[in-house]
């Protein structure tokens, strides 16, 4: 199976049911009915994509006077990107976005409205990015913790732990 950045799924929870019995879940794919309804990231690369595109529009917005034009236009990103976002996100993780992100009026909105609704939306998703560096910390922590108890179990097992065959062997081979 090949990974892409848009094929990554990302479970913010504990995958092993059980560390300290060292059970592995195998399986095909996980979807959102497989965790219980809990936030989770189908699309990360999607998502860091617009989230980039925020930032960089929010940089811009906050350095240029923009007109009526302008801001109408930056209106209709505002809520395509929101849009958008929503269909990277699990249900309960967009339905929070929705929640935050309001939809302007149908008047034409102020740059400084503009840069408060863009502000917002850029601390959401900073937010939601450093959730997800934790829960990937978290992970690996969990997975570090299950191989050594996994290896402590073997050990206690009478098992040898396994080692590289050039493990045996000294030297620099030139």
């Amino acid at each position: 199976m090949e990974f892409s950045p848009d094929s990554i799924l990302l479970v913010v929870g504990d995958p092993v049911p059980d560390p300290e019995q060292g059970e592995l879940l195998e399986g095909g794919p996980l979807t959102e009915d497989d965790i219980d309804g809990e936030a989770f990231v189908p699309e990360p690369a999607k998502l860091m994509r617009i989230g980039g595109m925020i930032r960089k529009l929010l940089e811009e917005v906050r350095h240029a006077e923009l007109d009526e034009a302008g801001r109408d236009r930056m209106r209709d990103v505002y809520h395509l990107s929101v849009d958008e976002l929503a269909t990277a996100l699990s249900e309960p993780l967009a339905d929070e976005l929705n929640r935050i992100a309001q939809p302007f009026d149908e008047d034409i909105p102020s740059g400084p409205e503009l840069r408060i609704a863009q502000a917002q939306l850029v601390g959401w998703l900073e937010g939601l990015f450093h959730g997800i560096q934790a829960a990937v910390s978290a992970q690996q922590m969990m997975a570090e913790r299950q191989l050594r108890t996994m290896r402590g179990n073997a050990l206690e097992a009478g098992g040898q732990p396994q080692s590289s065959p050039a493990a045996g062997r000294g030297g620099v081979y030139l």
